[in-house]
């Protein structure tokens, strides 16, 4: 009788890191950690803990690693590489990036991390052990070069799921978010938090109110709630929300906006001529296909108002 066959399937090791960078004297520099147990010089990074996100785990593991509170940047280059099989299958750990900026923090090491260096990017780049580590180093001296690391968050989001609207039997403006929407509510938080969001915009329909409240109120943050990002108001002037966007635009502030399926398609088409490349590709899928409730599509933006250009954009889709 012949022996069953194991499933060959390659298991992924879901990781998260940061490139953290900052300016001194007039020269780009990012942080380097050193880890004891290995005798090398790489960057803070860790395992995503279940249920985490990738940008919650990135942060908490920069933390963890440097003692510093990072803030989100542009995304960097995903790395992977193969592990030793375990249990009869492959294994092969995926690392996904992203410039991190410090805004907080003493900088007590913890765990295996036993220096850290502050370096020029030539001598990160002699000083890194991995040469695959080089690959983001070079993406964030490129987007230096180019004006686009310094860049700002403007976060789209898709209310959570709601109450049917069959079982709904008042106004629909007021139909709330059911068991599984608030779980996803829950779940932005540490998501938002991961590109310090100060401005939060949202539709005065609760199931959008209830969607973002849960992160205004982890940070204190007045909710600016507004009938124009509404289904109701977009059905009768459409052009309403995409000037309240506008006005979003020409603040420039780590902003989010939470509203509708029926509105956002809208929305992106206001954004999709100022984005280029992978960026502009990723509005044309969302605005294709719209976003699922609960996902936060987050844009990087340089500079502001009618010169606001989308440097990349990323999509987190809810994990309940």
């Amino acid at each position: 009788m012949s022996r069953p066959i194991k499933n060959r399937r390659t298991v992924e090791v879901r990781t998260a890191g940061i490139v953290p960078w900052r300016r001194r004297n007039g020269r780009l520099e990012v942080a380097l950690v050193h880890r004891r147990r290995y005798d090398d010089w790489s960057w803070p990074k860790g395992k995503l803990e279940s249920g985490e996100s990738y940008p919650a785990a990135a942060v908490r593991e920069a933390a963890e690693e440097t003692g510093l509170t990072m803030r989100l940047g542009i995304p960097l280059p995903t790395n992977s590489y193969p592990l030793s099989p375990r249990g009869g299958r492959p294994h092969e750990k995926v690392i996904r990036y992203w410039a991190g900026k410090p805004i907080s923090g003493d900088g007590k090491l913890l765990h295996e991390v036993d220096k850290l260096r502050w370096v020029t990017v030539p001598k990160a780049r002699r000083l890194l052990t991995y040469r695959r580590d080089r690959e983001q180093l070079d993406a964030l001296a490129t987007a230096d070069g180019c004006g686009e690391l310094k860049t700002w968050p403007l976060v789209l989001v898709r209310h959570g799921n709601a109450v049917s609207r069959k079982a709904w039997t008042e106004h629909d403006w007021l139909r709330p978010l059911n068991r599984r929407g608030r779980a996803q509510a829950q779940e932005l938080v540490s998501v938002l938090s991961a590109y310090d969001i100060r401005h939060v915009a949202t539709s005065s329909s609760t199931r959008c109110l209830h969607t973002v409240t849960p992160y205004a109120e982890s940070r204190k943050y007045t909710v600016h709630s507004t009938a124009v990002f509404s289904e109701e108001t977009f059905a009768e002037d459409p052009g309403r929300s995409t000037d309240a966007l506008k006005a979003l635009l020409a603040s420039g502030e780590r902003a989010l906006l939470c509203s509708h399926g029926p509105v956002i398609p809208s929305l992106l088409a206001e954004l999709m001529p100022r984005a280029r490349g992978a960026a502009r590709q990723i509005l044309k899928e969302v605005g294709a296909e719209n976003m699922v409730k609960g996902e936060a599509l987050v844009m990087h933006v340089r500079g502001r108002g009618s010169s606001a250009k989308v440097i990349a954009a990323e999509r987190h889709l809810p994990l309940i």
